[in-house]
């Protein structure tokens, strides 16, 4: 997605550390051509601002909790469809399998968090101009992927997860987190009827039968 002759690329924030965001934020500032529009730390945070600013890129990290990076790239891809900004993952791991799950996912790039300041600008532009760009040695696993080459493991499936709503998924990860009905409730704005409609709902898609069960099985995926 090419930003229009004489408009700065707007790019979006997605990391779950707030200090890592206000170095990027801060790195970015100076750059010409481009303009940080907006920022996220959680995933139904950032699928919901990325759908209402529609940046030029989204810069992204692979681990965060409630499903990561990939949730995020799935969550506005369906949401936009083809309207969808272009994603570039920034992340600390360099790990064959995330940076596979993450293209495959739908990124155009995957650097990771060791890149400097100018080197990421220069990322961010050549996505929006339809490059795709990775770090040294990433781009090797990519290609070994799709050639049927690569050692690593492909992504596992988590169907249970995977079936779950967005607004399911905030219930799930403060349920894990030990929040109350009420508690639930009040942080997400909506009726304790309503927050028992989606806990019932999590616990039937994930087959899990008490709530113990459900922080276990939550705790085992990162999730909280």
């Amino acid at each position: 997605m090419e930003p229009e002759q004489g408009r700065r690329c707007g790019v979006f924030l997605v990391d779950d550390h707030a200090v890592f965001r206000s170095g990027v934020r801060a790195e970015l500032a100076g750059e010409s051509g481009l303009r940080v529009v907006g920022e996220a730390g959680t995933v139904p945070e950032a699928v919901e601002a990325i759908v209402a600013s529609r940046p030029d890129v989204v810069l992204l990290d692979v681990h965060m909790p409630g499903g990561g990076g990939v949730s995020v790239l799935r969550g506005v891809s369906d949401a936009l469809g083809a309207q969808a900004p272009v994603f570039l993952a920034l992340s600390v791991s360099d790990a064959a399998e995330d940076v596979i799950a993450t293209i495959r996912a739908g990124a155009r790039g995957y650097v990771t968090k060791t890149i400097s300041g100018g080197d990421l600008a220069d990322a961010v532009r050549r996505v929006a101009d339809g490059d795709a760009v990775f770090s040294p040695r990433l781009a090797g696993f990519v290609l070994d992927s799709f050639t049927g080459k690569s050692s690593a493991p492909e992504p596992p499936l988590d169907p249970e997860l995977d079936s779950l709503t967005r607004r399911e998924l905030e219930v799930l990860r403060l349920l894990a987190r030990g929040y109350t009905y009420r508690e639930i409730a009040e942080e997400l704005f909506i009726s304790i009827k309503t927050v028992e409609t989606h806990a019932s709902n999590v616990l039937r898609k994930t087959q899990q039968s008490n709530r113990n069960a459900l922080t276990r099985w939550a705790a085992t995926r990162h999730i909280g």
